[in-house]
C-alpha cells in the first residue's frame, strides 16, 4: 500500500500528523509506503530531530496550505502547490507515483473538492459522501453523509444508503445492517420531499435492510446500524455528539470527585475504559465514499493516535475492496430499477 498524508492538515499539524505516521510504521508491511506531503525542509528536520530514518517514508514537496476558513473550491483551484491538492494528485490514476490512499485532517470541503477533481467519481455514483463510524453503547453506527453534500437530492441519499451499507458489511463485519433515514419523526407522514423521495427509492431497493425513519433521540438507542442524512445535518449531529460525550464524561468525573475523592480514584480506570470505547480518535479517518480511489478524512483536532488509527483503517479499506463492491452493487441495483424512480 502507498498512502499519501497531508502533513499540514489539522489543528495540531505538522507535529501530530508526523508522529502519527511514525507510530503507524510497526503496523505496516515491508513494502508499504507513507508519502509525507508538505515542506521538505520541515519534514526532514522533524525526522532528524526524532531520530527517524525509515525507507518506507517518502516526501512529496508542497509549499502551500489551505486554511480552514478558505472557500474549498476556490482554494483548490488557486493553490495548486498546496498539500491537499498535491496529496489528491497522488491519488489520481494518472499520477506517476500513484498512491492507493490519501489522508488529511485539513479543510474537509477542500479535501472533497480536490478528491472529486483528481480522483473522479466511481461509475454510477452521483455525489460522494463521508461515512463516519460513531461509537455507541450498542455498537458502532455508520453515519452518511457527514459533511460532503449539504444540499443533496433524493438519489444522493439513496446512494449513500447503499454505499454505507456496503461499507458496514465489508469494514465493520455487519451481516445485515439496519439502514434508516434521519427524519424529524419516525412516522411515515413526517418529513420533507427529500427524505420521502429517498424512502421510496429504498423501498424498491433489493437486498438492503431498510427499516424506515429514525429521529435524533433514536441515534444512540441502537435503533439502526446505518443512518443516512444530508451533509449539513450529519455534520451537526457528529460534532454535537462529540461535544456531548466529552461534556458528559467531565460532568460525571467532577460529580464523583466532589462527592468522594477516594471514590473518584476507584472509578477512574472504569471511566477511562468507557471513554476509550466511545472516543472518536480510535476510529481514525472517515472514507469519502464514491470517489475512484480512497480518500480518508480525519478529524480537524486529530492527535497522533488519530492519524495512526486512520492509517490502520486505510489499509483495511484497500484490503476489503470496498470500492469494487460498491460499483458492482450499484450496477446490479440500478439495472433492476425503473427510470422514473432513479430520476428523483
Amino acid at each position: 500500500m502507498r498512502l499519501a498524508v497531508d502533513v499540514l492538515g489539522g489543528d495540531h499539524a505538522p507535529e501530530a500528523v508526523l508522529k502519527g505516521c511514525i507510530a503507524a510504521l510497526p503496523e505496516l508491511d515491508a513494502d508499504d509506503t507513507i508519502v509525507l506531503v508538505g515542506p521538505t525542509d520541515l519534514i526532514e528536520e522533524s525526522l532528524r530531530e526524532w531520530g527517524v530514518n525509515d525507507a518506507r517514508l517518502e516526501i512529496e514537496h508542497a509549499t502551500e496550505m489551505i486554511e480552514m476558513h478558505e472557500s474549498p473550491t476556490k482554494a483548490v483551484r488557486s493553490k495548486t502547490e498546496s498539500s491537499i491538492v498535491k496529496m489528491a494528485h497522488l491519488g489520481s490514476r494518472k499520477a506517476e507515483r500513484r498512491c492507493d490512499v490519501i489522508l488529511s485532517a485539513g479543510n474537509t470541503g477542500a479535501c472533497v473538492a480536490a478528491s472529486i477533481m483528481h480522483l473522479k467519481r466511481l461509475p454510477h455514483v452521483h455525489r460522494p459522501g463521508i461515512a463516519v463510524t460513531i461509537p455507541a453503547f450498542h455498537g458502532p453506527i455508520v453515519l452518511c453523509d457527514a459533511g460532503a453534500n449539504p444540499e443533496p437530492k433524493a438519489t444522493h441519499l439513496w446512494q449513500y444508503a447503499i454505499m454505507a451499507d456496503t461499507y458496514a458489511k465489508h469494514i465493520l463485519g455487519m451481516e445485515n445492517p439496519r439502514v434508516a433515514l434521519m427524519n424529524i419523526g419516525s412516522e411515515e407522514a413526517k418529513g420533507s420531499d427529500l427524505v420521502k423521495g429517498a424512502r421510496d427509492l429504498l423501498r424498491e431497493t433489493p437486498n438492503i435492510n431498510y427499516i424506515g425513519f429514525v429521529e435524533g433521540r433514536d441515534f444512540f438507542a441502537g435503533a439502526a446500524d446505518v443512518i443516512v442524512t444530508d451533509g449539513f445535518v450529519g455534520n451537526t449531529v457528529l460534532k454535537m455528539a462529540e461535544g456531548m460525550a466529552k461534556s458528559l464524561f467531565e460532568a460525571i468525573a467532577s460529580e464523583i470527585f466532589e462527592l468522594d475523592p477516594d471514590l473518584a480514584l476507584q472509578f477512574e480506570p472504569i471511566v477511562k475504559q468507557i471513554y476509550a470505547k466511545n472516543d472518536y480518535h480510535e476510529y481514525g479517518g472517515a472514507p469519502l465514499l464514491g470517489v475512484n480511489g480512497a480518500m480518508m478524512i480525519a478529524h480537524g483536532s486529530s492527535q497522533p493516535r488519530t492519524i495512526t488509527a486512520a492509517i490502520r483503517n486505510s489499509k483495511a479499506f484497500i484490503k476489503t475492496a470496498v470500492n469494487e463492491a460498491i460499483v458492482t452493487r450499484l450496477e446490479e441495483i440500478e439495472s433492476g430499477m425503473n427510470t422514473e424512480a432513479k430520476s428523483l
